[in-house]
């Protein structure tokens, strides 16, 4: 990776040295180093003192799992693909064949531009361009920054360009770790309320407490837990609402999300290359499905912008 907060610019690089994602911006503080990529401004890399905080990849890989990715118009999943303005059916492409829905918004496979970069924060746009199933003409725009505490911050806006009113859920899609601790040790912690319900195309159908094996309040041992579950009614301290991977030593990595984030997405796969678990912990503000169930979905007035606000925090 570079060495410096500048982007790498890959026009006169030799094949070698090029990356599947696209330039890499870095910016360090202190001991704490973020790598965003230029590809859906995706967080590649968080780590401190030298400790991995966040799952990554390969220069020749795309991010595996949607690893670090930024999700707009729309977060998760609609199903089939179809949702309905003004009673008027609009049909989307299907990016999830498996089941059958678009999955994980619109830019997802595009370069975002560099709007700004200092030593401790990089801002980077793009725009969603009228399409299929999405007749409206948006920009997101991503900011990363270290702060004075090391912690990482990330603010997500969309900002509407069109004529008419735009809905839009905005996400992320950061996988979480501690170093070399095998997540299937590590403890997770999530205060949260009520558990959305999906079938099995993972389209909610009904909404439940978040109980039994979707109760982590109490700090839930990774183990063998396989999970794909949005929860809601979370608890928020001072605004902020806080869900932590714990290590038997005491150390932890917690993704933050403020109010304007009402849902986080917990998923536990073994489908990440190289690791027998991982842990996604997905800031939302709306979850799947919602341009159809109106869940958490937001509508955009022409020239409005709305903005999302989460982080990593790590006590080592």
């Amino acid at each position: 990776m570079p060495a410096s907060s500048a982007p790498v610019d890959q026009t006169d690089q030799p094949a070698s040295r090029r990356f599947a994602t696209g330039r890499q911006f870095e910016i360090r503080r202190d001991d704490a180093l973020a790598v965003i990529t230029e590809l859906a401004a995706g967080l590649r890399l968080y780590s401190r003192k030298g400790i991995p905080l966040t799952e990554s990849y390969g220069d020749d890989q795309i991010p595996p799992g949607a690893t670090g990715i930024t999700l707009a118009p729309w977060a998760n999943r609609i199903e089939d693909g179809v949702w309905y303005l003004d009673g008027k059916k609009q049909q989307l492409d299907i990016t999830e064949a498996s089941r059958n829905n678009a999955s994980h918004g619109l830019l997802r496979n595009t370069g975002y531009t560099l709007v700004d970069e200092s030593e401790f924060s990089v801002t980077l746009k793009a725009t969603v361009f009228p399409q299929h199933g999405y007749p409206f003409l948006a920009r997101h725009q991503v900011r990363y920054e270290l702060d004075e505490a090391l912690d990482l911050r990330v603010s997500q806006t969309l900002l509407n360009d069109s004529p008419s009113a735009a809905p839009f859920v905005l996400g992320a899609h950061p996988y979480l770790r501690i170093g070399d601790v095998a997540p299937e040790d590590l403890s997770l912690t999530v205060h949260a309320g009520t558990r959305l319900v999906a079938d099995d195309w993972l389209i909610p159908r009904s909404a439940a407490a978040a109980d039994g094996e979707y109760d982590f309040s109490a700090g839930s041992t990774v183990g063998g837990l396989l999970v794909d579950v949005a929860l809601t009614d979370l608890a928020f301290d001072g605004g902020v609402a806080r869900h932590t991977l714990t290590a038997a030593d005491g150390r932890s990595v917690s993704l933050e999300q403020d109010e304007s984030c009402q849902y986080v997405h917990v998923f536990v796969t073994d489908t990440f290359p190289g690791r027998t678990r991982a842990v996604a912990l997905e800031p939302m503000t709306g979850p799947a499905n919602a341009f159809n169930s109106g869940d958490g979905l937001r509508w955009l007035a022409p020239g409005e912008a709305f903005t999302m606000n989460w982080g990593i925090t790590a006590s080592l």
